[in-house]
């Protein structure tokens, strides 16, 4: 069997799915889209069950890519059973979305989800009454505490049906539609998309823009315009009915404190800094750790073994790789993803835009271009498809160029394990400061020269929640299972690549043509500058590839402190890594993709030289 959820952004939706599917989730792109869709699987009374997570969207109307994919999959049935999930709070709104996916009649399931939250603002929804007006079954859940979202499963195999609810519309759609199912033998959903514009065949298409053209002259309003109408008049009184008002529960009005400029900004740099440095101690510590436990235990009783010359280099260089990705990369990625996870589960990424619209604008964005810049901590890749939330094409590209300077989260593991670990906490912090400077200048060179228009803001402001320890470790595992699944197997078999190449002579050869480069420009050792170019690969490749090919983990035994600075400036500031490189040619095209990449490329070389100057 398969399940589709569809609902608003914000509603718990892609927390239900991880607690009904676990951790046995894919990510696949959806065809002919770059929108990437989660699906998983559960087994429940010998039954599977496929579970596909669909973009949260508020109308499957539009000609968004989020709108196109999740009409799509309603019409074309790949779904036995929708679920819908409702904010409790937000009803009448989300009453709108459900009463377009309820017209294709599929069979239906409702989740009346974050209850909690609705109780506390003095909302209290007649579950059985709603079900009884939509004519499904309804559950009332409170996802983030795990409460009633074990009937979900039960009732999808048990109790769905297809919805009643039907929309009155006005006279003269109906008479349109009724014209339409009678000439063409369409069904009624079919008829009202064609008058929308979304029909398929050419005659129905025109048949339907005629109708359309008539009606819009009758009304002076679009059939998209008055069809939207009506379904929010029906919203409206359907949540009238089901929804009791009282008085909401009094406290400390936080919000005003987090969206306010003083102390808003304060406190948002202060919980950025803050972040940061916990990472590099926390980091550093468990890096220590893991880096001596591998030396102790693996690494030398392997060389004390006496393996032929072949063997024992090939062998170091797969203990230098893991100890590299387990030891230095792992511990600074996995502890900034829990921080990330907590600050969106807590809801307080909103209040950031909130709070950088005024500053962002003056980088030709608004402020919920923050949010990309944020989850830029964590990694380009997704911040990059993010950039999706920003109105304007000319918003979207200034993003994506300082989206791909932001210092990820792999990024972090080398400054954290080069600069944090052998010069201390202010010269790391001092690397943030530098790349911040570049990303600020390189925003108001683009404000300027970048062509389009600039738009306002409008932002839902999520519910500000207490995160529970389960949902935000599982949230940080499954951005971390992509660094187990994907970066190690990739860091091993370029390590072994490494080793044959060190082995035969090669990695020595193009190390003797890259050095006058290397050591004239950017004053570093040619198997450095190596390094940083397996940094393409993914970003926190070039300390583990600089591991790899110095022959230890401490480099300050190798490197002086000036080019240990060097190579991580250069580092955060070079190329982006290959699968941020694809996620901007798919966004954004290929020529500014490489327009970006050159961008990068030069800026790192340029800064790396001027550096070399002053340090040496």
């Amino acid at each position: 069997m398969k399940v589709g959820l569809i609902g608003n952004p914000n509603v718990g939706k892609s927390l239900i799915f991880h607690q009904l599917t676990g951790l046995g989730v894919e990510v696949s792109n959806y065809p002919g889209t770059t929108i990437d869709l989660q699906s998983g699987t559960t087994c429940f009374q010998k039954e599977m069950i496929e579970v596909t997570d669909l973009p949260g969207t508020y109308s499957i109307e539009g000609d968004s890519e989020e709108e196109k994919i999740v009409r799509s999959f309603v019409d074309s049935g790949k779904a036995d059973v929708i679920v819908a999930v409702l904010d409790a709070g937000r009803l009448e709104r989300n009453l709108y979305l459900l009463l377009q996916v309820a017209e294709y009649r599929r069979p239906m399931l409702v989740v009346l989800n974050m209850m909690d939250e609705a109780e506390k603002s003095g909302i209290r929804v007649d579950a059985g009454k709603l079900s009884s007006l939509l004519g499904v079954e309804v559950i009332p859940t409170v996802a983030i505490q795990g409460k009633n979202t074990s009937s979900i499963i039960p009732a999808v195999l048990s109790s769905v049906k297809s919805p009643i609810v039907n929309v009155l519309y006005d006279h003269h759609i109906e008479a349109a539609v009724k014209s339409l199912k009678t000439v063409h033998n369409l069904e009624w959903i079919e008829a009202i998309q064609a008058l929308l514009g979304h029909a398929k065949d050419p005659d129905v298409r025109e048949a339907a823009a005629a109708l359309s053209e008539e009606i819009e002259r009758m009304h002076r309003m679009t059939v998209a315009q008055i069809i939207a109408g009506n379904r929010h008049h029906c919203a409206e009184h359907i949540a009238d009915e089901v929804v009791q008002l009282r008085t909401p529960e009094r406290g400390p009005d936080i919000d005003r404190l987090l969206t306010s400029r003083i102390p808003g900004i304060p406190i948002l740099a202060a919980i950025l800094i803050g972040i940061l440095l916990t990472v590099f101690v926390i980091g550093s510590w468990l890096e220590e750790a893991i880096v001596t436990l591998i030396n102790i235990f693996v690494l030398q009783p392997f060389l004390a073994a006496g393996f032929p010359p072949l063997a024992e280099q090939l062998g170091v260089s797969l203990i230098l790789a893991i100890q590299a990705g387990f030891g230095i990369a792992f511990p600074f990625i996995f502890t900034f993803y829990l921080f990330i996870a907590l600050l969106e589960d807590s809801g307080y990424l909103t209040r950031a835009a909130f709070l950088a619209d005024r500053t962002l604008h003056r980088f030709g964005m608004h402020g919920q271009g923050i949010i990309p810049l944020v989850l830029g901590f964590g990694c380009n890749v997704p911040a990059i498809m993010s950039i999706k939330l920003l109105r304007t094409k000319r918003e979207r590209l200034i993003a994506s160029f300082l989206v791909t300077l932001v210092p990820c989260s792999a990024r972090t593991v080398i400054i954290a394990g080069l600069v944090a670990a052998f010069i201390g906490l202010a010269a790391a912090m001092s690397v943030y400061l530098f790349v911040m400077v570049i990303i600020l200048i390189t925003g108001l060179i683009l404000s300027r020269v970048t062509p389009g228009e600039q738009y306002g803001m409008i932002l839902e402001m999520s519910p500000l929640r207490r995160p529970t320890v389960k949902n935000v470790l599982l949230k940080s595992w499954m951005r971390i299972r992509e660094f187990l699944l994907v970066a190690m197997p990739l860091l091993i078999v370029a390590s072994i690549i490494l080793g044959l190449f060190q082995y035969s002579g090669l990695m020595a050869a193009f190390e003797e043509f890259i050095a006058p480069f290397s050591e004239a420009v950017l004053g570093l050792p040619s198997y450095a500058t190596t390094a940083l170019i397996f940094g393409i690969l993914r970003k926190e490749m070039a300390l583990e590839t600089l591991v790899i090919l110095a022959g230890t983990a401490d480099l300050g035994s190798v490197l002086t402190m000036a080019q240990i600075y060097i190579f991580a400036v250069v580092s955060v500031l070079f190329i982006p890594c290959i699968a941020t490189i694809a996620v901007l040619r798919k966004e954004i095209g290929t020529k500014m993709a490489l327009v970006i990449s050159a961008y990068t490329l030069a800026i790192g070389l340029l800064v790396g030289a001027l550096l070399n100057m002053l340090l040496s």
